[in-house]
């Protein structure tokens, strides 16, 4: 394991409180209400575009890309003040977080013009295509296939639980390109960036259980993708694919979804509306102790990945006890305050409420906890 200690420098002080003060003027304003989970199915466009004019978004990115070359660290920071306001951010999020990291790593010079300054505007947005429908949490079983054509590719099968797709211009997809041997399973693999308004693409809505649409299956039939929007070489898709996990397993949105709830329940301690007694504190000081190491953990494997490295395990190692952690988070608050949860309550009882029925994907989406342990497991050489 190698999780070195990060610190956030001195420097993202003053650019942390502009954002927090930028925030609360959008919800003063009734921009946004807070909520939790708004990585994921928080979308409001003009927010994104306003991250995007300000240059909060694609900060990391080179500036001939319409980024501002600024530091992993920076963009960590102004993450985890959306994050902690609950602000609706999933419309770019996903692009963002990895799609044009992953361009900017493996795409053509033409690929990076084409896309990443939009990502950064907060104007394109873009699809994960891993999962797929009857194989879990099995990525290398993937079984929508890529065939050769004149000028390009023909793609045939589906995606499932991919988050967004109904707003996403683009999706990156893993696809079979060749056929899978049982020796060599993650051979054959690449990856595309697929237009979702191309003729043969159909997005079918899975609706949760509070009756919110973010999932959606994508399915595919005779899609032409031309030659220049394959990403990278051919049959290096499995390799692309790690590593643009190790980015989505690890960043602050896996230990801070439910962050929210934490905040508006230690307001709710502060204005007298719920005790403050000695369980409460013990409650509270105990979440925030986790929170904290948890925090450390997903900065090391930040700054890890800032420095060129590929700390795929340390990711996998992350994900697990982040996302334990934001539906222990959960249970906690519920078992404390006498709120019953309300979609149509109280704001706290109404975000406990959404917090209790997103939790059951917070261990699921990005590859189940049994998953990454396995791949934890393999990592220090005792599976």
């Amino acid at each position: 394991m190698r999780l070195a200690a990060h610190a956030l420098p001195e420097s993202t002080r003053a650019l942390r409180l502009e954002v927090r003060a930028f925030l609360r003027g959008e919800v003063e304003r009734g921009a946004f209400v807070p909520a939790v989970d708004t990585w994921l199915g928080g979308v409001d466009l003009d927010l994104s575009r306003a991250l995007g004019a300000r240059g909060w978004l694609g900060m990391s990115y080179p500036e001939q890309y319409g980024g501002r070359g600024a530091s992993a660290l920076d963009r960590f920071a102004v993450t985890e003040e959306l994050l902690a306001a609950g602000a609706p951010v999933a419309a770019h999020w996903i692009a963002e977080r990895q799609m044009a990291p992953s361009i900017l790593k493996w795409g053509t010079e033409e690929q990076k013009q084409r896309f990443v300054p939009g990502i950064a505007r907060g104007e394109l947005y873009f699809a994960i295509g891993m999962s797929e429908p009857d194989t879990g949490s099995d990525l290398a079983s993937v079984r929508t296939r890529g065939e050769k054509v004149d000028g390009g590719w023909r793609v045939n099968g589906a995606k499932i639980w991919t988050s967004g797709a109904h707003i996403a211009h683009r999706m990156i997809a893993l696809l079979r390109t060749s056929p899978r041997e049982d020796s060599a399973r993650h051979a054959g693999l690449s990856q595309f960036i697929i237009d979702l308004h191309s003729d043969g693409v159909e997005i079918r809505p899975i609706i949760s259980l509070d009756g919110k649409h973010h999932f959606n299956e994508v399915v595919f039939t005779d899609v032409f993708v031309p030659d220049e929007d394959v990403l990278g070489s051919v049959g290096d898709g499995w390799k692309q694919c790690t590593s643009e996990l190790a980015i989505e397993r690890s960043g602050p949105e896996r230990v801070l979804s439910t962050v929210p709830l934490l905040l508006l329940w230690v307001e709710a301690i502060r204005a007298g509306t719920l005790p403050d007694d000695v369980h409460a504190r013990r409650v509270l000081g105990s979440l925030v102790a986790r929170l904290f190491v948890l925090r450390q953990m997903s900065l090391a494997v930040g700054g890890s990945l800032a420095s060129g490295q590929s700390p795929d395990v340390e990711a996998a190692l992350v994900k697990d006890l982040g996302t334990r952690f934001e539906s222990q988070l959960t249970e906690a608050v519920r078992r404390v305050v006498p709120d019953v949860p309300d979609l149509a309550g109280s704001p706290l009882s109404s975000m406990l409420a959404t917090a209790v029925l997103h939790a059951p994907g917070f261990t699921l989406r990005g590859g189940t906890n049994e998953i990454l342990r396995g791949v934890v497991a393999r990592g220090l050489g005792v599976r």
